[in-house]
């Protein structure tokens, strides 16, 4: 019944959220000569330095290995982005929230979805990199909508878990950007996994999430069949999605009409 409801109130506010999707988008390229082509060009930019960097060191173990690195680089930059955007989300509207009602949740989710909708002009960069490089797809490409979306409810359930409690903890807004660095190197953004110690590798392939929807999207695109493990991670990423979206609503449902005494 609760979800009935919160869904009939979302459908009460969905303009609201269309709204502040929007404003978000806009503000983000203001200004900007380029304006929505820097979706495609930033992270191609980044690609061909990282390129540079790393390509001496580990192209030779990795098959294509610039689709290979854009990849990683496009899922862990929405994720970072999106909790980024997420954790003042709730803080950064107390003004709003003091005086008219308005679902807490609504700030939260569309901070989220503008990262997602930027991951998707994005997905341009990787498209124009695949024709660059010659990189052999087949139908299969199109299962990569698979971890998109499942990390896409991933970042909602991490984004609502990280906005309550910065609410109450407000260290947590600059503990992130460290936290986030370190989540990174350890996601075989721009390596293989298996360089890794066994004891580290094992916990990377095991419980790092960003490691399941990376591997995913890669099985699906570079790889030149798709295995059982393959189809495993599937599982393991909509499980570990399906998980965080249930802590974050938990967490910020319990806490919601707590947030007007910290604000």
């Amino acid at each position: 019944m609760n979800i009935i409801l919160a869904l009939r109130n979302f459908f009460k506010y969905r303009e609201l959220f269309f709204q502040l999707v929007s404003r978000d988008i806009k503000l983000k390229y203001r200004r900007s000569i380029l304006g929505y082509f820097w979706s495609v060009l930033n992270p191609l930019l980044t690609m061909v330095v990282l390129t540079i960097v790393f390509s001496s060191i580990f192209a030779r173990d990795i098959k294509y290995f610039s689709t290979y690195l854009l990849i990683g680089s496009l899922l862990f930059s929405f994720m970072s982005g999106a909790v980024s955007r997420a954790i003042p989300s709730v803080l950064g509207n107390a003004s709003l929230l003091k005086k008219i009602y308005v679902p807490k949740y609504i700030f939260t989710l569309a901070a989220v979805t503008s990262e997602f909708v930027t991951l998707l002009f994005s997905l341009g960069a990787l498209i124009v990199l695949i024709a660059a490089t010659r990189t052999p797809i087949t139908v299969r490409f199109i299962l990569v909508l698979i971890p998109i979306m499942e990390l896409y409810i991933f970042s909602i359930g991490l984004g609502l878990f990280m906005a309550q409690a910065t609410v109450f903890f407000r260290d947590i807004e600059h503990l992130w950007g460290v936290f986030s660095t370190a989540w990174m190197y350890l996601s075989a953004i721009f390596y293989p996994v298996s360089i890794l110690p066994e004891w580290l590798r094992s916990i990377v392939t095991q419980y790092n999430p960003m490691y399941f929807y990376i591997t995913m999207f890669r099985s699906f695109t570079v790889d030149t069949i798709v295995d059982i493990d393959g189809m495993k991670l599937v599982l393991r990423g909509a499980v570990t999605a399906g998980l965080m979206l249930f802590l974050g609503l938990l967490t910020f449902s319990r806490n919601k009409n707590k947030f007007i005494l910290y604000m």
